[in-house]
């Protein structure tokens, strides 16, 4: 109990929750609610995806969920909580998993959450009612003086205000963001460079800054990128930051806030402890961390399902750019992540997602448009999508595909695009296996593959117009999906 003598107080933890240095786990209270305190509040979502949302963000406790409905009810406290037959919603208490939780089910049942204390630690009722009339007394003293006085500060500080405000005052943007929740929020740089000690661990180096690794206050660990050839004035960033800090998907790197002083300009987002799908895809030689076809397949429709969330379900249309291996990140079971979306309108790199007129982007990934006049859209990530599809089905940079060449490297995929049509059109099956990354030794869904080469070779139409949507897409890798479940394949 927080405080023997008062009940209404509630119940504390006794294990502390640290996500990032100890696995966790779950323990239902069946016909259970607590009010308030909710976060991303789902409805219509599957229990794992809920148990996911939770299980993933450091600062939620526990989960409500309602199982006729689907509706997901992540919190980040616990208060007036309780249990009674009927409700329909269960609560999912997170703990350290290595807390032993077998020993709860007796005492939770029937009872709903209780404060285990003994009868020692309990004050009869007859002393605490005495004690309070005692104190009530001396109460209504210290609170009729305490009035007095709050109104007295209440007018002059109101009389100083109205007589000597000065013009030095924040604008309604500058108090709209000091509003902010701590999921997303603004940081100094001195808190920053604490966090890094001084940019001491550097993560990656792309083409809109250096990422570094930092542990914050709160101990999150997070990636701290230092963004270069920021042009825009104070008030447009941060109205962008704010798009940015709204978006939340499971296949989306999480933005926690951003620093904002003179011409520094740093994005804070959540670290992926996996790092990038280049590293372990192009690098891995057979180690643990080499992937295997299942996970090569889920990462393939997450992040399709992260690209068709910007490109479809966003407040505002977000377009990304410079989809590419480095820009994936993989979380825990190799979920994948897509980071620095929406950078394109924060870079200087020319207006509007429709007037987008300097080529932005790697080679290798670039849609035919960006060499043309034609108005930028959602097809280029599109293409670029084929392209990393296509990576994941070899195992090899499509650079690469040009080692012993001497040929530009849109030649030479234009090349395979057209030996892969003509193999999708003859039927066969025999020539995905030469293929195939032959790293995985023949251990692949064949079904699955050829879904995925002819999806790709669909996003890398020359004419966008032609190229699918992102929804499309998803849709196609699901009935891949579907498919192999029911086949109950056993390939890993």
């Amino acid at each position: 109990m927080n405080d023997p003598s008062d009940w209404s107080k509630g119940c504390k933890r006794k294990y502390n929750l640290n996500c990032h240095k100890s696995p966790v786990e779950f323990f239902e209270l069946p016909h259970t609610d607590f009010w308030g305190s909710d976060f991303n509040y789902t409805p219509s979502l599957s229990f794992r995806a809920c148990r996911k949302i939770c299980k993933v963000d450091c600062s939620c406790q526990a989960f409500g969920y309602k199982k006729e409905s689907g509706k997901c009810y992540p919190k980040t406290a616990l208060h007036d909580g309780k249990s009674y037959p009927g409700v329909d919603n269960n609560i999912f208490l997170k703990f350290p998993r290595y807390v032993n939780t077998s020993n709860l089910d007796s005492r939770l049942q029937g009872l709903g959450p209780v404060c285990n204390v003994t009868e020692k630690e309990i004050i009869p009722p007859s002393l605490l009612h005495r004690k309070s009339i005692g104190r009530k007394n001396w109460a209504y003293f210290y609170g009729f003086i305490s009035a007095f006085f709050v109104i007295e500060l209440l007018f002059v500080t109101f009389g100083w205000w109205f007589i000597f405000r000065r013009e030095q005052q924040s604008s309604p943007m500058e108090e709209g963001y000091k509003a902010m929740s701590s999921q997303f929020r603004r940081f100094t740089y001195k808190e920053l460079k604490r966090a890094t000690r001084n940019f001491k661990e550097e993560l990656g180096l792309g083409g809109s800054g250096v990422v570094y690794k930092g542990v914050l206050d709160d101990e999150r660990v997070v990636a701290i990128k230092k963004l270069e050839d920021v042009i825009q004035g104070e008030e447009e960033f941060r109205a962008e930051l704010s798009l940015i800090g709204r978006i939340y998907h499971m296949n989306l790197v999480r933005m926690w806030g951003f620093c904002l002083e003179r011409s520094r300009r740093l994005l804070v987002s959540e670290f992926v402890e996996n790092g990038s799908l280049a590293k372990v895809l192009f690098n891995g030689d057979g180690s643990a961390s080499f992937l295997r076809w299942s996970e090569r397949f889920k990462i393939a429709l997450g992040v399709a399902k992260g690209l068709a969330y910007l490109h479809h379900e966003c407040l505002e249309w977000v377009i990304h750019c410079d989809v590419k291996p480095e820009n994936i990140l993989l979380g825990q079971d190799f979920e994948p992540k897509i980071a620095d979306f929406g950078l394109a309108k924060l870079l200087n790199r020319g207006g509007s997602g429709q007037s987008l007129s300097r080529i932005q982007g790697t080679r290798g990934y670039l849609a035919p448009e960006w060499a043309s006049s034609l108005p930028i859209t959602g097809k280029v990530d599109v293409y670029s999508y084929g392209v990393v599809l296509l990576e994941l089905v070899k195992g090899v940079r499509v650079s690469d595909w040009t080692i012993g060449r001497e040929e530009e490297v849109e030649m030479v995929l234009r090349r395979s695009l057209k030996l892969l049509k003509e193999n999708l059109e003859n039927g066969e099956e025999s020539w995905i296996e030469d293929f195939v990354d032959s790293r995985l030794d023949g251990q692949f869904n064949i079904k699955q593959a050829l879904m995925m080469v002819e999806t790709a070779v669909c996003c890398l139409e020359e004419e966008r117009s032609k190229r699918p949507s992102m929804e499309s897409v998803v849709q196609m890798l699901l009935i891949s999906d579907d498919e192999l479940n029911s086949h109950a394949s056993s390939f890993e």
